[in-house]
C-alpha cells in the first residue's frame, strides 16, 4: 500500500489550495479515506473523513464550512479542497486510510499559510 500526496504549497490568507492524494497497491474504492494535519509543535488532528463511496463525509470543526474532501475512486484518488485559508491552517497535511491490519499514511504534504 502507498498513498502520495500532492498540492501544497505556500498561500496567503483566504488564499485556496487543492491536495490530492492516490493511493496504491489496494482497492481504493473499498476503503475509507481521510485526512489529517499536524502542526508544528502540536499533535496530528483529523481534518476530514470520507466513507468509500463518497456518501458520508465529517469534518473537524475548525474547516467546517471552508474544506471540502471528495475522492474520485475511478483515479485512485482522495482530494482536499481548502478555501478562505487561515494562518492557523499552516501544517504538514497528511493522507491516511485504516487498512485490515494497520494504518497506512502518506509521506505528507505541506500547508504554509503567510501573508
Amino acid at each position: 500500500v502507498q498513498l502520495v500526496e500532492s498540492g501544497g504549497g505556500l498561500v496567503q490568507p483566504g488564499g485556496s489550495l487543492r491536495l490530492s492524494c492516490v493511493g496504491f497497491r489496494f482497492t481504493f474504492s473499498a476503503y475509507a479515506m481521510s485526512w489529517y494535519r499536524q502542526a508544528l509543535g502540536k499533535e496530528r488532528e483529523l481534518v476530514a473523513s470520507i466513507s468509500n463511496t463518497g456518501g458520508i463525509r465529517d469534518y473537524a470543526d475548525s474547516v467546517k464550512g471552508r474544506f471540502t474532501i471528495s475522492r474520485d475512486n475511478a483515479k485512485k484518488t482522495v482530494y482536499l479542497q481548502m478555501n478562505s485559508l487561515k494562518l492557523e491552517d499552516t501544517a504538514v497535511y497528511y493522507c491516511y486510510m485504516r487498512g485490515a491490519l494497520q494504518d497506512y499514511w502518506g509521506q505528507g504534504t505541506q500547508v504554509t499559510v503567510s501573508s
